[in-house]
């Protein structure tokens, strides 16, 4: 296998987790946003709201402040005090302005009064004040801000040379965790939409079923970095010592991948068509497609007696927030159990057409490998068929956030999506010089092409060096390939197996899935590690490391033979993939042992697809099994059992 450059990305949970006995939670949600003497928020009141509902769905005991005066912070923190103080899990979360003076962090109540740092100890909320109320709570402590704006105050404070932006980094005692939404004494924005950018991408992955809080942080701190261009990336400080989990229930499938069983088992227009709204170049289109060709294959409605369907679908809703799949869960169950919490989760979504600027720029025009849990991305060909609308959202995006050069480079790929190239380079000049990271990767690209600009392959590098400081992981992995390839630098193995470690902690697939092959073949670390690349890769959306994984345990190489378990991978990935295991198979079944082609027709078996000879020879009745597992039969408790 070669080292690749470039890969999709989304979230895919691999294998099961033990649920856990039941957990007092508790939480402390306050989000301040109605100032009444500095300049007012649009966004913390929706932010601590939405959490709080999450939170509540998720088992946890929440209060939540709105636009709380400084008396009523100090009561919520003392009433918070009691609950943590039994508690196996306190949580705070705070979304609204705060600042640091001389390394100590304050939050600020809406009707704070300062016209001089003399002022700030009475008129704000130190967050001591707030860590001595979970001192005594016995379990985890979780502390996260969203509270990393501009200093509100202007001149009042500004002078004091211990002001700086954004918040200090906190010193973490046993079995804390701190999650700032920023880096330390950096700015975080507001966002453009109904939440802020970190709160989004909180709410985007707090629902991941088994997904322990350092990989969702891993998540969130990728999808913040990209929805900004790299302007913002979230930063944590922990002492755990233990896992924890939000939603502590096993491992599922890929958000994209439950689309798609959800739909295939309803057999439904209106799910299939959402399907490809929200993975337009989803690796089950083409499946999608050959349904909607299909009319007499199809049925208008979901079964509304199985209460399987119902669990299934409500899980998906409630993990996508996804305002057409709550709709219609609603639609099919409005008795049902979960039916009160997804008219709350419904109440605080908004609707398309109610979308801001910002959010329909990114929904045209965001690069795929910039995809979050909120937005896949779309492809230069699909983006050239909506180009117009993009450019009038994203230029619309680039004047109401212009602190935000992200906007100017979707702005950019929108213009080149129309052959006006001259416009593109500028605009992608304009945004790199204001350090987005995108925009650096792209000029990168046309300076080593020599497109709409003369070829310049130093250029080109000194672009990517810089976009890779800044945690792109394009860049970091187009350096690093360069550099193995001697590709218009020295060569530098060390360098470039530092930029895919680099990438890799980052959350990048593609440089998880570049480890597993240099681990495979032993340039680094051993084949045993590579099962371990190829997994995690997957768990970040690169469904090629299901087949990477099962090779290796199918031929033995480097690892103990085990025809189970690169079974189960050659399933998850059949389930998972855009069709490319079941059509080698068709094509040339040969390359896998009977072995593990007997352990396929076992679990195939189990799960009521297959009811022929168990006797590891492939053909059309293993292929047909293999299409109903893929297309609704998919079911991950047969291959956990």
């Amino acid at each position: 296998m070669r080292l690749i450059r470039w890969g999709l990305i989304y979230v895919l949970a691999l294998f099961a987790a033990t649920v856990a006995n039941a957990e007092n939670r508790v939480a402390l949600v306050v989000g301040n946003g109605a100032y009444t003497r500095v300049g007012a928020l649009p966004n913390p009141v929706n932010d601590a709201s939405d959490i709080a509902i999450a939170l509540r769905g998720l088992g946890f005991t929440v209060l939540l402040g709105t636009d709380l005066g400084h008396d009523g912070m100090l009561a919520k923190t003392r009433e918070f005090s009691t609950l943590a103080a039994t508690s196996d899990v306190a949580l705070f979360y705070y979304a609204g302005h705060g600042f640091q003076i001389s390394g100590t962090n304050y939050l600020v109540p809406t009707d704070a009064a300062i016209a001089s740092p003399a002022d700030v100890p009475q008129q704000t909320i130190a967050m001591q004040t707030v860590l001595n109320a979970m001192d005594s709570a016995p379990g985890l402590k979780l502390v996260v801000l969203d509270a990393c704006r501009d200093n509100p105050f202007g001149a009042a404070i500004a002078d004091d040379p211990t002001t700086t932006d954004g918040l200090a980094r906190v010193g973490t005692e046993a079995d804390f965790m701190f999650v700032y939404a920023t880096q330390p004494d950096n700015v975080a924005y507001d966002g453009t939409g109904r939440n802020s950018f970190f709160t989004e991408a909180m709410l985007s992955h707090i629902y991941t079923p088994g997904q322990d809080i350092s990989e969702l942080l891993i998540n969130v701190r990728r999808d913040v970095l990209a929805a900004t261009g790299g302007k913002q990336i979230p930063w944590n400080n922990s002492s755990l010592t233990r896992q924890f989990r939000f939603d502590r229930s096993p491992p599922t499938a890929s958000e994209e991948t439950l689309l798609w069983q959800v739909a295939s088992n309803a057999r439904n227009d209106q799910l299939m068509t959402l399907y490809l709204e929200r993975y337009p170049d989803g690796a089950h289109r083409g499946d999608v497609l050959a349904f909607l060709d299909s009319p007499a294959t199809r049925r208008a409605d979901i079964m509304t007696d199985s209460a399987a369907q119902a669990k299934q679908l409500w899980s998906l809703a409630r993990r996508t927030r996804m305002r057409p799949l709550l709709e219609f869960y609603l639609e099919q169950y409005p008795d049902g159990a979960d039916a009160a919490e997804a008219r709350l989760l419904l109440s605080a979504i908004p609707r398309p057409e109610e979308a801001s600027a910002g959010v329909l720029c990114e929904r045209l025009a965001t690069h795929p490998h910039d995809a979050t849990a909120a937005t896949a991305g779309v492809e230069f060909e699909m983006l050239a068929r909506n180009a117009l609308a993009a450019i009038q959202a994203c230029s619309a995006a680039a004047i109401q956030a212009p602190e935000l050069p992200h906007y100017v480079a979707l702005l950019a790929r929108a213009t080149a999506a129309t052959n006006d190239l001259e416009r593109a380079v500028a605009l992608y000049r304009d945004a790199a010089a204001r350090s987005d990271l995108r925009a650096m990767v792209s000029l990168a690209q046309l300076y080593e092409r020599g497109i709409a600009v003369e070829q310049n392959f130093d250029q080109a590098l000194s672009l990517y060096e810089v976009a890779a400081a800044g945690g792109n992981h394009d860049a970091q992995i187009n350096l690093a390939v360069s550099l193995f390839e001697g590709a218009g630098v020295p060569r530098d193995t060390d360098r470039a197996i530092s930029l895919l470690r680099q990438a890799a902690a980052g959350g990048s697939a593609q440089g998880l899935f570049n480890l597993g092959v240099l681990a495979q073949d032993k340039i680094i670390d051993t084949p045993a590690d590579a099962l371990d690349y190829f997994a995690q890769a997957v768990r970040f959306g690169y469904t090629d490391g299901y087949r990477a994984g099962a090779i290796l345990l199918d031929e033995g190489r480097g690892v103990p033979k085990d025809p189970q378990r690169a079974a189960e991978l050659l399933l998850r990935g059949a389930a998972e993939d855009d069709g490319t295991i079941i059509a080698a198979l068709r094509q040339d079944a040969s390359q896998w042992t009977p072995a593990t082609l007997t352990e396929m027709q076992r679990f195939l078996n189990e799960a009521g697809l297959y009811a022929y000879a168990i006797d590891g020879i492939s053909g059309p009745n293993l292929i047909s099994a293999l299409e109903s597992w893929r297309n609704g039969g998919f079911d991950p408790a047969i291959l956990d059992g």
